[in-house]
Parts: structure tokens; sequence; C-alpha cells
């Protein structure tokens, strides 16, 4: 089952592969409850934690995992330290390489005005 905030909105069979596409919103736990209220660096961690349980629904694993796409309200580049911070304490909690392409998009509002971040992530499952 896929986290609460955690909507798939496509899926493409091209050859071999499966490209599986989902839109990860960070400010549930598995519960629908909203976590770290104004913390990128709480926000950060939890959608890693609900990206890697999404991949692991899927059938797949992080490394399944060929580009994500990070959202961040009013991007700065001092919000670098509390993304890596946040990815990196979700990373040794599940123990998964969070290294992957990435691109990073400063944006003025998210879809909830609580959210902080949003991931968006292409997976190739074979």
């Amino acid at each position: 089952m896929l986290p609460h905030r955690c909507r798939k909105v496509g899926d493409r069979q091209i050859r071999d592969h499966s490209f599986n596409t989902h839109d990860l919103i960070v400010a549930d736990d598995a519960q629908g409850r909203p976590v770290g209220d104004g913390d990128l660096a709480a926000q950060t961690e939890q959608v890693y934690v609900n990206l890697h349980a999404a991949i692991t629904a899927a059938g797949g694993s992080f490394d399944d995992i060929a580009n994500l796409t990070i959202y961040i309200v009013d991007y700065e580049p001092s919000t670098m330290s509390q993304l890596g911070e946040g990815a990196v304490s979700a990373a040794q909690r599940l123990g998964f390489d969070i290294v992957r392409p990435i691109a990073l998009l400063g944006v003025s509002a998210l879809g909830e005005p609580d959210l902080l971040i949003e991931v968006e992530a292409i997976a190739v499952l074979s």
C-alpha cells in the first residue's frame, strides 16, 4: 500500500521496462498525520521515507529510482543543509543510498500551505 500522500500518476511500458511515476508529498506520516510543521529537514526525511515505502510496495528498491525532481518552497542556497540533513537521516534509518540524479526547483507554493517540499520520482522497474 502506498503512503497516504503518494499518488500514482502514471505507468508506461517501454520495451522491457516499466516506468512508474509517483507524486510524493512530505507532510503526512503512514497514518495520514502532518509531520514537520515548518521544518524542511523533517519534511524531507518523511518524503524519503514515503518514497522508500512506495518503491518497495511496487516491488522495487531505491536503486530502481532513475530520477528525482524536488520542489522546495522559497528555496535559497542555505536550504540545502536542511534538505541534506533530512535525506541523510532517512537513508541511514532505512539503509539506502540517496545519491540519484536530482533536479531541484524552487517554487513559491505547493498544493497545500503546510508543505515545504514535494518530490516526483521516476523509477525503472523491469
